[in-house]
């Protein structure tokens, strides 16, 4: 479809843009707002004594500042992947290819997943942790700062390379205008080999962005491993006198366990791409029948791949396990054993890779020491929904959005959770490996518990990040419809996956068209929740009601005005010494 699309056309399209771009610029508003205040909105409360302008988020080693840079490139990157399951639910809605077209279609699922998984999930839990941190434990900021600042600089460029398919057709049909050499920028096109890149379909395929995405996926992970070991060392080096290990907080030890599990996963992961890409340039036989075969690349990239589940839903489960006990009023049930069954999740993850490769034709003896340990972690992972639910028994709860969030996480995790212990079971994974069964619950779980986690640590700390209060109306509509979109889109492709509907096709027989058509309907009502989200997010931090109660949970009540709460309180008492001294000092000129 972009074929037909003349070069005159898009270049016209971006003018558009800058020139609105330009015009929204001119006529913002000032700094003044309407909230009967001329209290200006600063992010992180931390604008003392730093550069201003670009120069700040630019040159920052400020965990805080880093920390929103991390979450606003998550979340940049976010709405890339969410634009390209949107175009996958499109496609769907009938069931011919009718819309964008095959190839694009399978491009679209392989930068969705690369997107999602490398770009959004991963950056936005170290933004958050960035900021959130070392104010829990007691410290001033990571334990190398500079390290951090450059582990977050290396990602942009990571997801240039792994999207420059499309961005260099896109410019190369710009500058097909002018009288300049445009070819190279045209040969690379979008990968579509699918985000785990099987072989010998990704060293056989000629497209060099193949080459240039590996890239850009290995140097992402080099940031990654950058970000765990900081927070690692932190976590070790960096604690108040108060804190031992049996006081640090649920979120801290679920960041820890994450890095242990990224220094052991992502450096591998780097591995087996060097070797795919010399496969691919070099004429080594990694990958080939005559070396190691394609079920090497298999195993190295399970090997990888189970764990980064984990990696992607430890942070989640800390939230979850962090703001739950505040928002009902109570202690966290079983604490222990929540950090116990952290810890189990971490060690076993490693254990369980082969279950993605049942169908390989791999010894039933190893068939069946996977399925055991796939088996296994499902009991710490049910620890911690039992606890949860043992939080809030006879505790005081307040549908507030963060609480509705974690409502909604904690019943699409059971959903999510229990159909992946089915996949587990070999016999029944011969039935259901590579349908949309598979989709299903994968999306259950990282769609279902990890955005809604994010979002719920949106509200929580959004006063803290702002010094403003978002509108909770608002909020508990997009949390409800996020919940319940969630459940809408992909229970359907449980359902679809049981009937027998292959993943990864453009087209399907007709008799799954219902199915797929009320799944996609799910899909436009989570893209509505984001849109409901960004639009709160955005007017709340110009606008928002000015916070002048550091307490906004009522945490004082229960003990639990955690630290980073009491900077938040500090910051607000030095803002109104602040202002009261420039209020006197005007009565003084007067």
């Amino acid at each position: 479809m972009f074929e037909t699309i003349p070069g005159i056309a898009i270049s016209a399209a971006v003018l558009l843009l800058l020139v609105a771009f330009f015009r929204l610029r001119g006529d913002a508003p000032a700094e003044s707002v309407s909230d009967g205040g001329y209290v200006p909105a600063r992010a992180g409360l931390t604008t003392h004594g730093k550069p201003t302008g670009l120069t700040r988020w630019l040159t920052t080693v400020d965990h805080k500042d880093i920390g929103l840079l991390y979450i606003l490139f998550g979340t940049g990157a976010a709405l890339w992947g969410a634009t390209d399951a949107m175009m996958i639910r499109t496609e769907l809605i009938v069931p011919e290819t009718a819309i964008w077209g095959l190839e694009t279609y399978n491009a679209v699922f392989t930068t969705h997943g690369f997107t999602m998984l490398f770009f959004f999930v991963t950056p936005v839990f170290t933004g958050i942790a960035n900021y959130v941190l070392p104010m829990l434990l007691g410290a001033d900021d990571l334990a190398f700062p500079r390290v951090n600042a450059i582990a977050f600089w290396l990602l942009p460029p990571s997801l240039l390379l792994v999207r420059g398919g499309l961005i260099t057709e896109v410019a190369g049909k710009v500058l097909a205008v002018l009288p300049v050499p445009v070819g190279a920028l045209l040969a690379l096109e979008p990968v579509g080999v699918g985000w785990t890149m099987y072989t010998p379909l990704s060293t056989a395929t000629a497209n060099q962005q193949i080459d240039v995405a590996l890239l850009g996926l290995h140097l992402s992970g080099i940031a990654t491993t950058m970000a765990a070991l900081n927070f690692i060392v932190t976590i070790f080096t960096e604690r108040a006198d108060d804190i031992g290990w049996n006081k640090l907080d649920i979120f801290s030890w679920n960041i820890l366990v994450m890095s242990g599990l990224v220094i052991f996963a992502f450096p591998l992961l780097g591995s087996a791409l060097v070797l795919l890409l010399l496969d691919r340039n070099f004429g080594t036989t990694f990958f080939a029948v005559e070396g190691g075969g394609p079920i090497l690349w298999q195993h190295l990239f399970w090997f990888f791949g189970h764990p980064e589940v984990y990696i992607l839903v430890l942070p989640a489960f800390g939230l979850t396990s962090f703001m739950l006990p505040k928002l009902v009023g109570r202690r966290l049930f079983g604490f222990r054993f929540i950090v116990y069954s952290t810890i189990a999740i971490g060690v076993l993850s490693f254990g369980v890779w082969a279950h993605h490769m049942f169908t390989t034709g791999m010894d039933p003896r190893m068939r069946a020491s996977f399925m055991a340990i796939s088996l296994a972690i499902a009991i710490p992972s049910a620890i911690k929904e039992f606890n949860w639910i043992a939080t809030m028994w006879n505790g005081r709860l307040r549908l507030t959005a963060p609480l509705l969030c974690i409502l909604g996480i904690m019943s699409t995790f059971v959903i999510g959770g229990i159909t992946g212990v089915f996949l587990a079971a070999v016999p029944v994974d011969f039935v259901l490996h590579d349908t949309h069964y598979v989709v299903g619950h994968f999306h259950l779980i990282v769609v279902g518990v990890i955005p809604l986690s994010m979002v719920a640590a949106s509200y929580y700390w959004f006063p803290i990040i702002t010094g403003r209060m978002f509108n909770r109306r608002l909020a508990k509509a997009q949390a409800l419809l996020l919940a319940v979109g969630t459940v809408f889109t992909f229970v359907p492709l449980l359902i679809l996956g049981y009937l027998g509907m292959p993943r990864r096709y453009g087209v399907y027989p007709a008799e799954f068209t219902t199915l797929n058509q009320a799944a996609s309907l799910g899909a436009f009502v989570l893209a509505l929740s984001v849109v409901l989200w960004l639009v709160n997010m955005v007017q709340s931090a110009r606008v928002g009601p000015v916070v002048e109660d550091a307490d906004v949970w009522n945490l004082k009540e229960t003990g639990q005005f955690t630290r980073e709460w009491q900077w938040f309180e500090e910051q607000l008492e030095d803002r109104q010494a602040e202002l009261s001294r420039g209020t006197d000092g005007s009565a003084t000129s007067d």
